[in-house]
């Protein structure tokens, strides 16, 4: 069975998104199959777990020129630009033709990702969803003041100055290597989420 039927995205599906954190060399990314069926709430949360933020702070999706995320109470001026988020399905998106979506963690640190709609295809038979499926890359330290100070970050800890680097990585709260990507982490948040949508299925 394909993933499409009648050019309508299969309710049943799963899709494969790559997603990459933007204006960052070497590239930071991951690779994540969600079902069609998912929320941009639910789907928030699948970011924050496979790229390794906190969910400390506000965020959006932007589609198909319409920006997505949580209602806040009491503040008019946030809530008539979005759209809400836990009511609008990844489906939804996907058969407006939407292939690439972007996504911002942060509007401070302003943490800015670019989500490719990659495959659509048929879910496994049994499989749970969402799934970890590759990276590269950890993600940058939550509030450590953007791309400059991400940059700073890793000056600071490659220091020759033992100092500069013991402050550094005391601020961050324990060693921090660029290259480890934490899939253990990854996969076993994902499945809580998992298993979580199951539940509530």
């Amino acid at each position: 069975r394909g993933g499409q039927t009648g050019g309508m995205t299969d309710p049943d599906g799963i899709t494969i998104l790559r997603i990459e954190l933007e204006n960052i060399e070497p590239l930071i990314w991951r690779r994540v199959a969600v079902r069609t069926s998912i929320n941009l709430k639910a789907l928030h949360s699948v970011i924050q777990a496979a790229i390794g933020w906190l969910d400390y702070h506000l965020w959006e999706f932007a589609a198909g020129g319409r920006k997505y995320g949580m209602l806040i109470p009491n503040d008019p001026d946030w809530n008539e630009r979005i759209r809400n988020a836990a009511t609008t399905k990844l489906s939804a998106l996907l058969n407006g033709g939407v292939r690439e979506i972007g996504y911002v963690y942060d509007m401070g640190d302003n943490w800015q990702h670019r989500i490719i709609v990659e495959k659509l295809k048929a879910a496994e038979t049994g499989a749970l969803y969402p799934q970890f499926l590759g990276g590269e890359r950890r993600c940058p330290p939550e509030d450590c003041g953007g791309i400059p100070g991400y940059y700073e970050f890793l000056e600071n800890i490659a220091s020759k100055q033992i100092n500069e680097r013991k402050a550094a990585l005391d601020w961050y709260g324990g060693l921090y290597d660029p290259d480890e990507i934490g899939t253990r982490r990854i996969t076993a948040t994902l499945s809580r989420v998992a298993n979580a949508g199951r539940r509530s299925r």
